[in-house]
C-alpha cells in the first residue's frame, strides 16, 4: 500500500483544482456528500488523511499480531488498507495528470507519467537493496537462517545473479514488497486510461469491469519468481485503480445523489454488519454453524490476490459511509491530533518504504526479545512515531529548506502512491 524519490515537475495541483472547480460551478448544485474536488489552492485533506491511515494500518499488519492489530480494518470486514491505498492512488493520479493531458497534450503528460513511474521503480529497487541488506545482516549476525526463509529471500542467497535480474523485472519480491510493483504496473497504463476517459469515462470503467471479469473467467495472472504468481494480480486490482480515476474525472459528482440516498446508507451499513459477522466466525469458529452452507460455498475463498468482489463491495460500502459522515470541510481535518496522519499521507512513497523497513526491524525485535504484549505495543507505537517524525521532517524540508523550488515540486505530491503525496 506513493516519496524516496523527489517530487517530479508536473502541473500545479492548485491549477488543477481551479479548472475542475470552474467546471463544477456550471453543473447543477447537489447537496450530497462525495469526494469532491477542493477549491482552488487547497488540498483534499480527506485523501491525505486516509492515505496516511492506510500507511499506518499496513505497517501494523506487517508486524506479528499484537494489540494494535485488532484496530486494523481487516479484522472487521473483507477489505483492508490495500483497497484504500490503491483507490486513492487512482483518484489522485487521474486528478493531477488528467490536467496535464488536457493542457499540455498526450505526449507531454505521458512523459511526465513515465518519469514518475521511473522514480517509483528506482524507489522500489532502492528499498529492495536495503531490505535484503537488513535481513541478511540480521540473519548472519544472530545466526538465525529462519529470517531469510520467513522474509522470502532464500532464493536470492542461492542464486543472487539470477534473482537480482528477476527482481529488476519485478518478478522476485521479498515479503511485504508487493504493493510498489502493482502500483508501477498500474501507472504504466495510466496514459491509456486517461486517453480513454477523455473520450468516455463510463466506457473506460466498463472496459475495466470487463477485464476484471475476464481475469476471473480465464484465470489471468502474472507469474513470479521462482514460482507462483503476483500477490496482487494487476488484471484484477486495476478495477479499483480505474474506479478511483473515474471518480476523479467526474464520477464522484455524478454519484452524489446516489450517495446521499438513505437507501444507499442502509444497504452499506447492512453489508458492513454482514461482513463483520462473517469475520467473527474466523476468530470464533463456534459461530460458523449460523452461516448457511450454500452461502459459505459461494463466498469462500475470499481472494485478496484477485480482489474478490466481496472485498470490492466492502470497500465501496466503507467509502459510501465515510463520505456521508465526513464532509470535506470537517473541522477535525485541521486538528493537530490528525496532523501526523495527514503528513504521512502527503509523503506516502517515502513513508511506505520506511514502514517496510521498520516492520522487519520490529519483527526481529519481537523474535529475539520476548516481551509479551507490552513490547508488541511499544514497538508498534515507536514505528508509528518514527514514520510521523519522518513525514514532519520531509514536510519541513520542502517548506523551508528549498524555497526556490518548493512551489514547483510540492504540488505534484498529490499524485503520490496513496493519493495526495506521490
Amino acid at each position: 500500500m506513493t516519496s524516496v524519490a523527489d517530487q517530479i515537475a508536473a502541473p500545479s495541483l492548485a491549477a488543477e483544482t481551479e479548472a475542475v472547480a470552474r467546471n463544477a460551478a456550471s453543473a447543477p448544485a447537489v447537496s450530497a456528500p462525495a469526494i469532491a474536488v477542493p477549491v482552488a489552492g487547497e488540498r483534499e485533506l480527506r485523501l491525505d488523511l486516509f492515505r496516511g491511515l492506510a500507511l499506518w494500518l499496513i505497517f501494523i499488519d506487517h508486524l506479528p499480531p499484537n494489540i494494535l492489530t485488532w484496530f486494523t480494518i481487516r479484522n472487521y470486514g473483507f477489505s483492508d488498507a490495500t483497497e484504500i491505498f490503491i483507490f486513492i492512488s487512482g483518484y489522485t493520479a487521474a486528478f493531477v495528470y488528467g490536467r496535464a493531458m488536457r493542457d499540455a497534450g498526450v505526449v507531454v503528460a505521458t512523459a511526465r507519467i513515465l518519469r514518475r513511474v521511473w522514480q517509483i521503480y528506482v524507489a522500489h529497487v532502492f528499498l529492495f537493496t536495503i531490505f535484503l541488506a537488513e535481513i541478511s545482516y540480521v540473519a548472519t549476525r544472530f545466526e538465525n537462517p529462519l529470517y531469510t526463509e520467513e522474509m522470502g529471500i532464500m532464493d536470492f542467497l542461492k542464486e543472487p545473479d539470477v534473482t537480482i535480474v528477476q527482481a529488476l523485472l519485478l518478478r522476485f519480491r521479498p515479503v511485504n514488497m508487493d504493493v510498489l510493483p502493482l502500483y508501477i504496473v498500474l501507472m504504466l497504463f495510466l496514459p491509456l486510461i486517461l486517453v480513454l476517459m477523455r473520450r468516455s469515462a463510463d466506457l473506460t470503467l466498463a472496459l475495466s469491469v470487463a477485464l476484471y471479469a475476464a481475469t476471473w473467467e480465464f484465470d489471468l495472472y502474472l507469474s513470479s519468481y521462482p514460482n507462483g504468481f503476483w500477490a496482487f494480480n494487476p488484471f484484477a486490482w486495476q478495477l479499483l485503480f480505474v474506479f478511483g480515476a473515474w471518480c476523479a474525472q467526474g464520477g464522484a459528482q455524478r454519484m452524489s445523489r446516489i450517495l446521499s440516498s438513505p437507501i444507499t446508507l442502509w444497504i452499506s451499513v447492512a453489508y458492513l454488519l454482514f461482513a463483520f459477522f462473517v469475520t467473527l466466525t474466523w476468530y470464533f469458529p463456534q459461530l460458523g454453524h449460523v452461516i448457511p452452507r450454500r452461502l459459505e460455498q459461494w463466498m469462500y475463498p475470499i481472494s485478496k490476490t484477485d480482489l474478490d468482489v466481496l472485498r470490492f463491495a466492502h470497500f465501496l460500502a466503507l467509502a459510501a459511509v465515510t463520505v456521508r459522515f465526513l464532509p470535506k470541510d470537517w473541522v477535525g481535518l485541521k486538528s493537530p491530533w490528525l496532523r501526523p496522519l495527514i503528513l504521512c499521507g502527503q509523503h506516502s512513497l517515502e513513508i511506505f518504504c520506511l514502514g517496510v523497513f521498520l516492520a522487519f526491524a520490529g519483527h526481529f525485535l519481537l523474535a529475539e526479545f520476548s516481551g509479551g504484549a507490552g513490547l508488541h505495543f511499544v514497538i508498534s507505537i515507536c514505528g508509528i512515531l518514527i514514520m510521523s517524525g519522518a513525514a514532519w521532517l520531509l514536510s519541513w524540508y520542502k517548506q523551508y529548506a528549498d524555497k526556490s523550488g518548493s512551489k514547483t515540486k510540492g504540488t505534484i505530491g498529490n499524485a503520490d502512491m496513496a493519493g495526495g503525496g506521490v
